[in-house]
């Protein structure tokens, strides 16, 4: 088990990563970077897919934080 855990990290960690970049708030490209944006944009109910992914993107990362607990033990 030791010696795939540094695999599993790799996999949750690349699926992590996915997850965020797939999620995209109403806000534009220019609003990441400072640019000025409508904040009511930001406030809205999550539904159907994107709430989905939300919930995925929890769930990878506590996989993470405990894969990487594991690890250290």
């Amino acid at each position: 088990m030791k010696a795939l855990l540094p695999y599993i990290q790799i996999v949750l960690a690349v699926l992590m990563v996915s997850a965020i970049l797939l999620q995209r708030t109403g806000a534009q490209v220019g609003g990441a970077f400072g640019g000025s944006d409508n904040f009511s944009s930001a406030f809205h109910t999550r539904r159907g897919l994107e709430k989905g992914l939300f919930t995925t993107t929890i769930v990878i990362g506590i996989l993470f934080a405990v894969s990487a607990l594991l690890n250290l033990i």
